[in-house]
C-alpha cells in the first residue's frame, strides 16, 4: 500500500480514514502474530475477561466481550478443546453452563499478552509514553459513544 504522505491532501487530513488505515494494520499484526499462536482476538478476549471476572455463562462471556452467541460456542469449543477453559453445569441453574478458566488457559493468556504487547509496540513505535496515554484516552472517547467496551 503506497504511504499515506503520497495520497492527496484531503486523504492525509481526513481522521476517519487514517483511523481506518491504522485499525487495518493494526489488525492485521495482531491476527498474523497471534496465528503464530494458534489463537485469535475471540481467544484472548475470553480468557481475559475470565481472568478479571471469574467463572461466568456463556451469555455473560457473550455480553462481556462482544462475541455473539452464535460465534461464542466454537470459540468455547475451540478454548475447552485445548483444556483453556472449562465448561460445567450452573450450580444455581443446571440448565446452563458455567465457563471456569483453567491453569493452561492462565498460562495461554500470558502468552497472548506478551504477544499483543509487542504488536503494540511495533504499531506505536513512533509515539512516546505519554503519547499512547493520550491516544487511549482518545480512542476510549470514541469507543465508548458507540457502546463497544
Amino acid at each position: 500500500m503506497p504511504a499515506v504522505e503520497h495520497g492527496a491532501e484531503r486523504l492525509r487530513n481526513l481522521r476517519t480514514r487514517l483511523l481506518s488505515l491504522a485499525a487495518t494494520q493494526s489488525d492485521r499484526r495482531v491476527n498474523e502474530e497471534l496465528s503464530k499462536a494458534d489463537a485469535r482476538k475471540w481467544h484472548f478476549a475470553v480468557l481475559a475477561t475470565l481472568a478479571e471476572f471469574g467463572p461466568l455463562s456463556q451469555a455473560q462471556l457473550s455480553d462481556r466481550t462482544g462475541v455473539y452467541r452464535s460465534d461464542l460456542v466454537g470459540v468455547m469449543n475451540e478454548l475447552t478443546d485445548r483444556g483453556q477453559v472449562e465448561r460445567a453445569p450452573d450450580p444455581a441453574d443446571r440448565r446452563r453452563n458455567v465457563v471456569s478458566l483453567t491453569p493452561a488457559g492462565r498460562r495461554q493468556l500470558a502468552r497472548l499478552e506478551r504477544i499483543l504487547a509487542g504488536v503494540e509496540d511495533e504499531i506505536l513505535a513512533p509515539l512516546s509514553a505519554e503519547e499512547r496515554q493520550q491516544l487511549t484516552r482518545l480512542l476510549t472517547a470514541v469507543v465508548e459513544r458507540f457502546k463497544v467496551i
